[in-house]
């Protein structure tokens, strides 16, 4: 989960590969990587810059990105160039009831209240992975991370706040047992260097997963400054998802 700091004027994320030691079919890997590059580049992406992303020949990069417009998750433009297509959308609405999509309005509220990127994590296995990120939009500098991006659970304010939504551990941090009990926790550098981290709990039943809402800024006082805020909007969101 690599944090950027990057200027307002065009900040574009770069195009995920694909996971180290992919299990299953290479054609297949190969095919998803192609997808994760095209869906993370805004203005599309040429079979030879398909085929340089995944080290295929271009003969092969055509293949595949037929194959995935056959199935309408990549569509080819008039310029050339294979973009997102309409079947990505109904990939993504399945994904816990289309949880991105009614976070949304309450992370946008929140990043503009208080000035600061807000994301929804979820707990996958050992790993938390960003379900939504949304920056600010009227601030000089972003601080960000893409969407889709792992991490570690045992690092970070929403490691933290994800590990205290589980059933508590013999070996746990006290710090997630006192998150456990006040409902939100601070970190500070754990991931990124002089990076503040507020993660809360959002209150969820079995079989969903851990969630949580993450604040992550340079500013200690913008982080504590917006505590109450994001405690308010985990409660809120866990109604909007229950």
């Amino acid at each position: 989960m690599a944090f950027t700091v990057t200027s307002v004027k065009g900040a574009h994320p770069a195009a995920a590969g694909a996971p180290a030691g992919a299990p299953g079919s290479q054609t297949l890997a190969r095919g998803l990587t192609a997808l994760q590059a095209v869906a993370a580049a805004p203005g599309g992406l040429t079979i030879a810059a398909v085929a340089e992303h995944i080290g295929v020949h271009r003969t092969i990069a055509s293949r595949l990105l037929s194959t995935l417009a056959q199935f309408r998750l990549v569509a080819k433009g008039e310029d050339g160039r294979y973009r997102s297509a309409s079947g990505l959308a109904v990939l993504g609405a399945s994904f816990d009831n289309n949880i991105r999509a009614l976070c949304l309005p309450t992370l946008r509220a929140l990043t503009e209240e208080l000035g600061a990127t807000v994301s929804l994590l979820i707990a996958e296995g050992d790993q938390q992975v960003a379900v939504a990120v949304i920056v600010p939009t009227h601030v000089p500098y972003q601080l960000s991370f893409q969407e889709g991006s792992r991490y570690r659970l045992d690092r970070g304010a929403a490691g933290v706040a994800l590990l205290a939504s589980m059933p508590p551990r013999s070996d746990e941090r006290e710090l997630v047992t006192l998150t456990r009990d006040r409902g939100w926790v601070i970190t500070h550098g754990e991931i990124e260097p002089n990076t503040y981290g507020l993660a809360v709990p959002v209150p969820r039943d079995r079989p969903a997963p851990p969630t949580c809402i993450n604040l992550i800024s340079h500013r200690e006082d913008v982080v504590e400054r917006g505590r109450n805020a994001v405690v308010d909007a985990a409660h809120a969101l866990a109604q909007i998802l229950a």
